[in-house]
């Protein structure tokens, strides 16, 4: 996920959500699974592509860690919507299938964002990050 929030902070918002829909149609085509067109479009595309709406952010002071929190979300979200309508029946019995797929996509998203912000705080990673952004953009 950083990669494509990277791209967005460093390009732009339009870059970003175009390598982010790349990104999601080399991953389908890597591991595929279709359930329908609606949950293709949801999973794949859409969901990578709000990956870099990081780019938002890109001109804001902690623009890359807001960047990557707000596209993670969108990300989050379209697993939601998607997990909610094609995959709701799989919920255990008397469970809300909203509660079950709120969980479930938790539980990736969520350690992966926490551990990427940490590990951009780190002083030598946050420098690193700004000479890469220097170099790309000269």
């Amino acid at each position: 996920m950083f990669f494509i929030c990277f791209a967005g902070y460093l390009y732009g918002a339009k870059v970003g959500i175009f390598t982010g829909i790349a990104y999601g149609l080399l991953q389908f085509l890597q591991d595929p699974y279709l359930y329908s067109v609606g949950q293709f479009f949801l999973d794949y595309p859409l969901a990578f592509a709000c990956l870099g709406m990081a780019g938002f952010c890109k001109d804001q002071k902690f623009g890359l860690q807001k960047g990557i929190f707000l596209g993670v979300f969108g990300r989050y979200l379209c697993h939601v919507i998607s997990g909610y309508i094609f995959f709701g029946m799989y919920a255990p019995e008397g469970m809300n299938p909203l509660v079950y797929t709120l969980g479930y996509n938790m539980t990736y998203i969520v350690p992966e964002v926490i551990l990427t912000l940490i590990l951009l705080a780190l002083p030598p990673v946050r420098k690193a990050m700004g000479e890469l952004k220097k170099l790309a953009l000269s």
